[in-house]
């Protein structure tokens, strides 16, 4: 079973249930990157560029200047991975969480949209992760990740220690600094024990569901 970030299981959504008879069977599809939550692309489904989605598990469309299903990245192999898939309150426009699988737009931009606002915090996890895999040269990151978790908990600790001195003894701009460190070092942290940023938020999602 597939389920989005609120339990629900987009695998059943009833194609049927939805407004199809605004644009001559066709329902605008906002893309969203799951991750980041910037806006990627717009596109249309009909019936069967839907059920094609769900069944599959990669965005499918209907080409208007094709007139046929088009999965993205069909011939570029930038797919984007079905998240989750809900319906506005009118029932005739999608909203579609997906992680891109290289570029969406055709211009070789992250998103369709270039001014196109994300999450900062997501978009530096994604940083930490490939420093990890990558581990280039002269990268302060590198360091940290070949320092092992031991010396990473410990620049945790400090960095710490260090935000909560300046909450009290310095100024805000002292303490906006120290937090911003603490933060990076969390994620670099939470990375080399396999975790990421975004698991610390689904837990703190969790707790406030309880």
């Amino acid at each position: 079973m597939s389920v989005d970030a609120d339990g629900q299981d987009w695998s059943k959504l009833d194609p049927s249930g939805l407004d199809w008879s605004k644009q001559d069977g066709l329902l605008p599809a906002i893309v969203q990157d799951a991750d980041n939550l910037r806006v990627l692309m717009l596109g249309y489904m009909n019936r069967e560029a839907l059920q094609a989605t769900l069944d599959g598990g990669k965005v499918t469309f209907y080409s208007r200047s094709k007139q046929r299903l088009w999965t993205k990245g069909e011939s570029s192999g930038h797919f984007l991975e079905l998240v989750s898939l809900a319906a506005d309150c009118d029932n005739d426009t999608l909203l579609v969480q997906a992680r891109p699988h290289g570029p969406t737009c055709h211009l070789q931009r992250a998103s369709c949209f270039p001014q196109a606002p994300a999450a900062f915090l997501a978009e530096l996890d994604a940083l930490v992760a490939q420093r990890e895999r990558e581990r280039p040269a002269g990268s302060y990151t590198t360091r940290l990740f070949e320092g092992g978790v031991r010396r990473i908990a410990q620049k945790v600790g400090e960095e710490g220690v260090e935000t909560a001195l300046a909450a009290v003894a310095q100024d805000e701009a002292a303490l906006l600094g120290e937090s911003a460190d603490l933060l990076f070092h969390l994620t670099v942290l939470l990375r080399a024990r396999g975790l990421s940023l975004q698991d610390a938020i689904a837990e703190l999602q969790d707790r406030h569901r309880r």
